[in-house]
């Protein structure tokens, strides 16, 4: 019998979170793009972008190795359910403030701190949950790919409705409607039937627990070396999410639309990466992808800041955006398949970390960069280091092979 194209969504539980999933994500991405324009609009300040993006994303960086240990010991399912209710009322207050005009940009920090501190938590559940939501072990990997696929299929549409609403009707009615959708994440959360959940780590200090999750991360070198290298691409090659309003009002001389249309071409880039990830029948040759993906987000960085041409820019977005989901999405897929059970929430977590902690530390410098040398400048400088990573990794590649061959072959998806 042949095996399906997506075998991950003949799981039913599966189905109701990718459709959930699918919509919630939609209103985030408007929330995202509205909250930068905001932003901007109040303050006209690079670095102020930076801080607004640092405070989103710094608890993930500091309490997400806690998070993991959390995730590991009890329900996920739990957890995201709390998250989620969260989560919807720190967008409905965003809303409130914004509806009412009294909104200032010291409230939306104040929410972007909140939200960052539900992200440390919902991040490392959501990326443990998937493998309780697929009934065969074989079909872990394709999940993970349609997640990735999912997220940034929602980063193609979210910006792009955005852009629109917000040059029509104001940012508050995206901050409004991305409320209003995370009862669609709960609701899909809801109708789950879930096993029990059975706690498979001993309980002990929190602390050493955290330890234990990073001296098995790090004393692994193909763990370490792929938990760097998203470090460093966080850290550089995300930098342009704050950075293209900038260039999209300074450079290319438009406005909402224009970059709605910016973050929408980097969403195709990215959804046509995650559908060419959800598509592939084996993770053999991850590790090309993931030595190569920032090479392609930094030439992809390289070009766009040198366009001032829109049609060419969003060519390049394309290139952002492919990038990025090859490296995000390519390293997901690697760490989720070879990882312990018992410690899949403390990697998760530190991935997490790598990930989304990294981010905020790159907002910051990024907005200072920009405010210094200009957007242009800094954008060019995180290509040149993305391209390095890729480098860099390249040539560890060979060694990380021979260490990974036993375990897959311990895990069957080699065979000698």
């Amino acid at each position: 019998m042949k095996k399906p194209l997506l075998p991950a969504l003949r799981s039913k539980n599966f189905q109701l979170f990718f459709a959930g999933q699918g919509i919630s994500l939609i209103g985030t991405w408007m929330t995202q793009l509205a909250t930068i324009w905001l932003v901007y609009d109040l303050t006209n300040s690079p670095l102020m972008l930076g801080v607004v993006g640092f405070s989103s994303q710094i608890p993930s960086f500091f309490l997400a190795p806690f998070g993991g240990v959390f995730v590991d010991r009890f329900s996920r399912y739990r957890t995201l359910i709390s998250t989620q209710v969260l989560a919807m009322i720190q967008s409905l207050t965003l809303a409130a403030l914004a509806l009412t005009g009294v909104i200032e940009v010291w409230h939306i920090i104040a929410l972007s701190l909140f939200q960052g501190f539900i992200n440390a938590l919902d991040a490392p559940a959501r990326q443990a949950f998937v493998p309780e939501l697929v009934e065969r072990r074989e079909d872990l990997a394709n999940a993970i790919a349609i997640n990735s696929t999912m997220f940034n299929g929602a980063r193609l549409i979210g910006p792009a409705i955005g852009g629109l609403l917000i040059a029509r009707v104001g940012t508050a009615y995206c901050f409004l409607i991305d409320g209003l959708s995370y009862i669609a994440v709960i609701a899909a959360l809801l109708a789950m039937k879930v096993k029990p959940w059975k706690n498979l780590v001993p309980d002990g200090n929190p602390l050493q627990k955290v330890k234990e999750g990073f001296v098995y991360a790090f004393s692994f070198p193909p763990i370490r070396s792929v938990l760097l290298l998203s470090a460093l691409v966080s850290l550089m090659g995300l930098q342009n999410t704050i950075l293209v309003p900038v260039i999209a009002e300074q450079v290319l001389k438009g406005g909402a639309e224009t970059l709605g249309f910016l973050m929408a071409a980097s969403g195709v880039g990215a959804l046509t990466g995650g559908i060419y990830l959800a598509t592939r029948q084996t993770i053999l040759g991850i590790g090309n992808l993931i030595a190569l993906a920032p090479a392609i987000l930094g030439m992809g960085l390289i070009a766009f800041s040198l366009s001032r041409f829109l049609p060419l820019s969003l060519f390049t977005m394309l290139f952002v955006g492919l990038g990025t989901i090859l490296q995000i999405a390519a390293s997901n897929t690697f760490l989720q398949t070879i990882v312990e059970d018992d410690k899949r929430g403390r990697l998760m977590s530190l991935y997490t970390m790598s990930f989304l902690g990294m981010i905020p530390v790159g907002n910051l410098l990024g907005g200072f960069l920009a405010s210094h040398i200009g957007a242009t400048n800094t954008l060019i400088i995180d290509g040149i280091v993305c391209i390095l990573g890729s480098i860099i990794f390249s040539r560890q590649l060979p060694a990380l092979r021979r260490i990974m061959r036993p375990i897959y072959e311990q895990k069957g998806i080699i065979t000698t």
